[in-house]
């Protein structure tokens, strides 16, 4: 029982380390057998990942098979960090095929994009336009900007 809770307090650990550094595949969370039960919520997929073998199929899950964690969420997040730069210069014009690339990867519907869109925008012209932070950094807080943003969405 010790392993386990210790098992558990490393997987969450490892959790919000990644979510604080950079945009990545959390293998705990993201990942494995958690990841397919509960994949909507990553603090449960983590804790039973790690009950069901501490944690062992959803790190070899993720160094193995990329597919193995290919939620939209993760496509998303991985689109956003490998595309920053593109989307940075795209937010400031207001416009641009990334912008609706993310957006669509978000099953965001076409009719929604431009407020959507004019949302992301304002969050990103306050919290980050001219932010001195690592890409990844700012790459993981347009992620949570645009996730918040697209939560009203209609799905397409």
């Amino acid at each position: 029982m010790k392993k386990i809770i210790a098992s558990i307090a490393v997987a969450l650990t490892f959790s919000f380390a990644a979510s604080a550094q950079e945009v990545k595949v959390n293998p705990w969370q993201d990942c494995g057998i958690g990841a397919m039960i509960f994949p909507d919520n990553g603090v449960a997929a983590a804790i039973s990942n790690v009950i069901w073998d501490l944690g062992t199929t959803a790190v070899t899950s993720a160094s193995a098979s990329e597919d193995s964690c290919n939620s939209t969420r993760v496509q998303t997040a991985q689109f956003i960090n490998e595309t920053y730069n593109n989307l940075e210069d795209e937010l400031v014009r207001g416009e641009g095929v990334h912008i609706t690339a993310m957006l669509n990867l978000m099953s965001c519907d076409a009719a929604s994009h431009a407020e959507t869109s004019a949302t992301i925008r304002s969050e990103f012209a306050d919290q980050l336009l001219g932010s001195a932070d690592q890409t990844t950094v700012k790459a993981e807080r347009l992620f949570n900007i645009a996730e918040t943003a697209t939560a009203n969405c209609s799905a397409s």
